[in-house]
């Protein structure tokens, strides 16, 4: 049975920094691409950062910059630094599994429950 579960939300200070980290089981990890995707109140969900299995990555243009995604396939586990925060990052955040190469939207295999992230002004 795949899980995908993430850890490290709360609360920040609007300029601080957070990292996330989502851990997945169950599936052969390196085979596989991660992202992380949010969505705050009332809105869609949107694409965040994104890494392939080869270590690729690309990120949305709210995040390039200050957000940096990675991973470790020794751990089976995808991180998200997040710095120079903004209130407007204030979402759940969300880890996404999907077999191959990495999108940008939300057509992942495995999702975990996600993690809330507030930023105070």
């Amino acid at each position: 049975q795949v899980q995908v579960v993430e850890s490290g939300g709360g609360l920040v200070q609007a300029g601080g920094s957070l990292r996330l980290s989502c851990a997945a089981s169950g599936l052969t990890f390196n085979n596989y691409a991660l992202g992380w995707f949010r969505q705050a109140p009332g809105k869609e969900r949107e694409f965040v950062a994104g890494v392939s299995w080869s270590a690729f990555t690309h990120y949305a243009d709210s995040v390039k910059g200050r957000f940096t995604i990675s991973r470790d396939n020794t751990k089976n586990t995808v991180y998200l630094q997040m710095n120079s925060m903004k209130p407007e990052d204030t979402a759940v955040y969300f880890c996404a599994a999907r077999w191959g190469t990495t999108s940008t939207r939300p057509e992942y295999d495995y999702w975990g429950h996600g993690t809330q992230v507030t930023v105070s002004s």
